[in-house]
């Protein structure tokens, strides 16, 4: 495993396109459209071991598929602990992001002094930039409790702290691929840094009054309400989330607790559905939530937010990547512990770019998530050397579950129709579980992937 800076990467990649576009002339570089093999590319919506499950019947399909995901080294004794939540794991996409967004809230609510969700809010960009550095709930609950200024540098969180918009600064991403038995070869996963320390947050969170809720002691414990995938196109990478709050919960309450209290959580699904997460968010609301984790997709956290914001409830994804997040009008209420995909684009270019291709299409779902990495990563492609003529983006509708018969044929398979004759030798895949039919489109329809 190696670590590297994408900084400059990028800059030695486009030498290496732009000596290959040179030489992408009819007849020289044909691509697809020749049979020459095509390198497939994934994100973090498809790269993933319980992924592969759709290809039992189709071994080796993906064997040589790379991609990237926000993804932190994780401890052994980090995975030993998921493991003991949930012995059933095959990945481990996000837990670290899951877990840090349960104790951050924590440590803010601790800090606060109160659990009141505005309240909370104020400090939750605090506790990540602050003059004391601690790695552990039970050493930050501490620290937090004796008054002092933490900086908690947890699972995820490891470089710096949050921006001011509330997401990280800093981020590490997976470069990860598919082996023959269509799982991610572990042993090849390279990590890259993506981000710049300087964006962390320098203002200090505002003074908490000695007397917080006007002199009320706080005797309603602090209850969290998980809003992540069990069900709908990302249901397969929901395990991990679960369990990664599920165990900085347990470590919280082993620690004592928050405000002297032991912390509550309730249980919900977002169903990678708008309709679906919003039912569950009127139920969390009712049930006396103050800190909401999810949704796990961007769209479905657009769609539930202005929900969110109307009942006073702090809301922390750790999986929306979406930019278009960043600026939402949250009321300061919404934040992420995942990284924008800004900075998954920088990572994804420089993989594409470093593999030599000068002719990418990508396909996309058409959703905040889908649109707006395309975009990133199109406009990246083009500043490292690529020729807007040479890369091709084909959109499709997104929808809470796609039908394998008349999505396939009316959907997937004219898109794979137009890549083939596009000839190209890359192919970015930016979808959920959908994109196992537009794989199995693509190979239908006589695109040579290359393992």
């Amino acid at each position: 495993m190696r670590i590297r800076s994408i900084v400059g990467a990028l800059a030695a990649a486009a030498a290496v396109s732009l000596a290959a576009a040179g030489c992408n002339t009819v007849g020289q570089n044909q691509g697809a459209g020749t049979g020459e093999e095509v390198r497939l590319y994934g994100t973090d919506g498809n790269m993933a071991n319980s992924f592969g499950d759709a290809f039992k019947d189709e071994p080796g399909i993906l064997a040589g598929m790379k991609g990237t995901l926000p993804l932190t080294p994780l401890s052994e004794d980090f995975k030993r602990r998921m493991r003991a939540i949930d012995a059933n794991l095959t990945d481990y996409n996000y837990s670290a992001e899951s877990y840090d967004a349960v104790v951050i809230a924590a440590l803010a609510a601790e800090v606060a002094k109160t659990v009141d969700p505005p309240s909370i809010a104020k400090q939750l960009v605090g506790v990540t930039n602050g003059e004391l550095a601690c790695d552990t709930v039970a050493t930050c609950l501490t620290a937090a409790k004796s008054g002092k200024r933490i900086r908690y540098k947890g699972i995820s969180l490891r470089r710096s702290g949050f921006s001011t918009a509330g997401e990280p600064s800093t981020a590490m991403y997976g470069v990860v691929s598919y082996g023959r038995d269509n799982r991610l070869e572990d042993a090849k996963t390279e990590y890259v840094s993506a981000g710049d320390e300087k964006g962390e947050s320098k203002t200090a969170p505002p003074t908490v009054p000695t007397t917080p809720n006007g002199g009320k002691s706080n005797k309603t414990p602090l209850k969290f309400g998980i809003l992540l995938p069990k069900t709908g196109a990302l249901g397969f990478q929901g395990p991990p989330m679960f369990a990664g709050v599920r165990l900085a919960v347990k470590e919280i309450n082993e620690a004592g607790g928050v405000l002297g209290a032991q912390v509550a959580l309730e249980d919900g699904d977002d169903g990678t559905s708008p309709d679906v997460a919003n039912t569950t968010v009127d139920r969390l609301i009712a049930a006396g939530v103050h800190v909401i984790i999810g949704a796990g997709a961007s769209g479905v956290s657009k769609a539930v937010l202005p929900k969110v914001i109307a009942a006073s409830r702090l809301m922390i994804s750790p999986s929306a990547t979406s930019d278009e997040l960043t600026s939402l009008d949250d009321k300061g209420l919404f934040f992420r512990t995942s990284p924008p995909d800004v900075l998954q684009a920088k990572a994804l270019t420089d993989i594409v770019m470093r593999d030599g291709h000068s002719k990418v299409a990508i396909i996309a779902r058409d959703d905040s998530y889908g649109k707006g990495l395309a975009n990133n990563v199109q406009n990246n492609l083009q500043t490292a050397g690529i020729k807007p003529a040479d890369i091709k983006v084909q959109m499709y509708k997104a929808k809470d579950t796609f039908d394998p018969k008349v999505d396939v044929e009316g959907v997937f398979n004219p898109i794979a129709r137009q890549v083939k004759a596009f000839n190209a030798d890359g192919i970015l895949l930016i979808g959920f579980d959908e994109s196992a039919f537009v794989i199995k489109a693509l190979v239908a329809a006589g695109v040579k992937v290359r393992s």
